[in-house]
């Protein structure tokens, strides 16, 4: 069951190019956003959808692999795990992210 805990898997669309950073010490960084749409249906029956965006960001090989093959728009899968952090941005004001850090990014769509 601990394979269970903070697993998070993803299939959606790229909405914007890839960001990559390369760092300090050859490290590389690539994020990107994946975009999902939840089907449901209204309490009148009514068909309804609902669009998420999220932040996901890779390291080392996986960024790699999103710098040369990942581009807006392909239909991906992602699997990684949820974290969150903070910061102060330049006015002082505490900022927080809660991103997907993907283990794994894979082209499943044309």
């Amino acid at each position: 069951m601990n394979a269970l805990k903070n697993n998070v898997q993803l299939i959606g669309n790229i909405a914007n190019e890839p960001e990559i950073k390369n760092l300090d010490g050859g490290k590389k960084l690539a994020n990107i956003t994946i975009v999902t749409t939840e089907e449901y249906f209204k309490e009148n029956g009514e068909k309804a959808e609902q669009t998420f965006y999220h932040r996901v960001s890779a390291w080392g090989e996986t960024a790699d692999y999103i710098e040369k093959n990942i581009i807006k728009g392909q239909e991906v899968a992602a699997e990684g795990k949820l974290t969150h952090r903070s910061y102060d941005d330049k006015d002082g004001n505490k900022r927080y992210i809660t991103e997907v850090v993907a283990n794994e990014v894979l082209l499943i769509g044309k």
